[in-house]
């Protein structure tokens, strides 16, 4: 017999839902005749998968030890997601995954923290999620921090992994909303449904804008090619990548005749959103090799070395909330500092007005 004592992480869900967590590689077919034939358990009485569990259940399946590993990809054992941990086992291939990217990503710092959220601040250049098998991502830092605050986290992960909630591009730094608990990412995740929390970005663009505006269009995907176009109208020729309406909001900081710092609000949030939409009103972003200027881009590396977009995800601002879960961010604004580049870019091109200097 194997058995798993459900905790905060798991609460909430069906009991189907959590045994194709618990068990993977086990078919739903599989799963329900186990239910019906008592060799699955929930609280020591047979269940039909549709019941909702509640901290302190305990799941038991009746296995023998190679079904127990061929379902669920790990030795049987006692599991628990309580506060009684058993014996720390040797790491997987997926915790020595984790393991590595805390150890080997670097620059990334935590804005903000507490039981149910991590605030991190990006640098440029790491991914936010895998693109590809054997990527590092910031994803897996996420989970590789919070195992070396707390190993005991380790026995959880079968069923719950902390996650993050939103995403930047490679080359776009800054902040990034993670959930510790399922109460955390759900809420953080009901906020960015909803809009509820106001997300800023500061940018260097070309060009001078001299005044705030709130703009919008339609992006249009292409997946194939990774890239997005902006358009007036809601005109698609391929139907398979539906054109969505997207809005943007700016306010010039700093403007000279060849350079503009901006902060931008992301009202709605889609791929390549900023870098697109700007471009798309003849102000791309420097260094920006997708949506950017060669010429532009090619004097900007010569002279500073930068190879990547200026964009920086600087500050997010939550709901006010009463009580319970996100109270805790109730009206909280977090704010990531610039890099170092960014800010040595920002004040030779624009600061030095007098020089008028690209």
């Amino acid at each position: 017999m194997q058995s798993v004592t459900i905790g905060a992480n798991q609460a909430g869900q069906r009991l189907d839902k959590f045994l194709h967590k618990y068990l993977p590689l086990a078919g739903s077919g599989f799963l329900y005749k186990m239910l019906r034939k008592k060799n699955i358990t929930l609280n020591g009485k047979k269940a039909e998968g549709k019941e909702i569990l509640f901290p302190g259940d305990e799941v038991c399946t009746f296995f023998s030890d190679e079904t127990f590993a061929k379902f669920s990809g790990r030795a049987p054992g006692r599991d628990t997601c309580t506060d009684r941990q058993p014996a720390r086992k040797s790491p997987s291939l997926t915790e020595k995954e984790y393991e590595k990217a805390y150890e080997k990503l670097q620059g990334i710092s935590i804005l903000y923290e507490d039981e149910d959220f991590l605030i991190l601040n990006k640098p440029a250049g790491i991914l936010t999620q895998k693109a590809a098998h054997g990527d590092l991502s910031l994803s897996e830092w996420m989970v590789g921090y919070l195992l070396a605050e707390n190993p005991a986290l380790t026995d959880e992960l079968t069923t719950f992994r902390p996650a993050l909630c939103n995403r930047l591009d490679r080359n776009t730094s800054g902040i990034v909303l993670g959930g510790k608990s399922l109460a955390g990412l759900q809420f953080l995740n009901r906020c960015i449904k909803e809009r509820a929390v106001r997300k800023y970005y500061r940018v260097i663009c070309v060009g001078a804008l001299m005044e705030s505006a709130a703009i919008q269009g339609y992006l249009i995907k292409d997946s194939r090619n990774n890239q997005v176009s902006v358009s007036d109208e809601p005109e698609c020729r391929n139907q398979a990548e539906k054109p969505a309406l997207i809005h943007t909001a700016y306010s010039p900081v700093t403007v000279t005749e060849d350079y503009t710092l901006l902060e931008v609000e992301l009202i709605t949030g889609k791929s390549h959103q900023i870098r697109a939409h700007l471009a798309s009103i003849g102000h791309p972003l420097a260094g920006d090799a997708k949506y950017g200027l060669e010429s532009v881009n090619r004097d900007l590396k010569r002279r500073y070395g930068l190879t990547h977009q200026l964009l920086h995800a600087c500050r997010v601002t939550f709901p006010e909330i009463a009580s319970g879960v996100g109270s805790s961010l109730s009206g909280r604004t977090v704010i990531a500092p610039s890099p170092n580049l960014f800010m040595r870019l920002e004040k030779e091109l624009l600061e030095n007005l007098e020089n008028g200097r690209k």
